[in-house]
């Protein structure tokens, strides 16, 4: 049976159409498409002077290798969300210090540096003293404080109040110590025996100590113990003491080999509950309270 010339033509159309479709499908470096974005090996944000900010999301690539004596040429890359709204894509150039990304024509340039950054543009920095900041994972610590000069970020919750001009003073004449406080609010401590004065939690910095360790900021004789917490290594420091129906617990932890030495403090100051008429106060939840300031700790970022 002979089969008519249109009919034959429109059977070799379809079967090269169905030969396509098999073997573009069938071939996993044709479906690039659809394969999920590559994720960023690290997604980091940062507070600059002025109150600007930096999203950075980095970017692995493949190392390029160049001739006998040169340098190789980086592969990653970096996603950058600015606070005046610009979106960029930048590629890590050679650099001799830190991590350098540049545009095509290197008329953008942004440098990251261990926990801090900086931008320039046309040889102009206009991104400066940025420092990371740790994530609010749950949302219970909205507030952030950053100081490029005194070389941290850390968060706190709302409502506590920030002393940026404090100064521990409990060793005496000439052994103050000088750092940034976070005190709890008085609606925490309303109807307890916790005192909302001074109970908070301190970050303090002793400079040119070569030895950091807890025992620097508590009276001498404290016990001194190492501890790690949360992949930071601590120096740790406990101390109590008492005088007219009061109670100040202070927990101390120095992080060695910081310079300027660095500590946080936890200063828990409260009342003997049994002055009080029974059912007058509730007696606070300590624990509860030692919890909330781990989380402030941890969210400490030293540059």
């Amino acid at each position: 049976m002979k089969i008519p010339g249109k009919l034959f033509l429109a059977a070799v159309i379809l079967a090269i159409i169905i030969a396509g479709w098999w073997f573009w499908h069938s071939h996993p470096s044709n479906e690039a498409s659809n394969e999920p974005a590559a994720e960023p090996i690290s997604q980091v944000y940062y507070l600059c002077q002025d109150n600007k900010t930096i999203d950075a999301a980095y970017y692995t690539g493949h190392t390029a290798q160049t001739g006998p004596g040169e340098p190789p040429i980086p592969g990653g890359s970096v996603s950058l969300i600015l606070s005046d709204g610009r979106q960029l894509e930048l590629h890590q150039t050679i650099s001799a210090s830190g991590i350098r990304y540049a545009n095509e024509d290197e008329s953008f340039v942004f440098w990251s540096k261990g926990n801090g950054a900086f931008i320039t543009e046309g040889g102009q920095t206009t991104y400066s003293d940025c420092i990371a900041i740790a994530p609010d994972t749950d949302g219970t610590l909205p507030q952030i404080y950053a100081d490029a000069a005194k070389g941290f970020s850390i968060r706190y919750p709302a409502g506590y109040t920030l002393d940026a001009n404090y100064q521990y003073q409990a060793l005496g004449p000439g052994k103050e110590i000088n750092g940034v406080k976070f005190i709890i609010p008085a609606l925490m401590a309303t109807g307890t025996n916790l005192s909302s004065f001074d109970t908070g939690v301190s970050v303090e910095q002793i400079p040119d100590e070569p030895d950091c360790n807890a025992g620097l900021f508590v009276y001498p004789g404290a016990k001194v113990e190492l501890l790690s917490d949360n992949g930071v290594n601590y120096s740790v420091a406990t101390t109590t003491d008492a005088g007219a129906g009061n109670f100040y617990e202070e927990h101390v932890w120095a992080i060695p080999g910081t310079n300027p030495c660095t500590a946080i403090r936890y200063l828990i100051h409260y009342t003997n509950i049994y002055n009080y008429t029974p059912g007058m106060v509730k007696e606070f939840d300590k624990s509860a309270l030692i919890n909330k300031f781990d989380k402030i700790r941890r969210s400490l970022i030293l540059l």
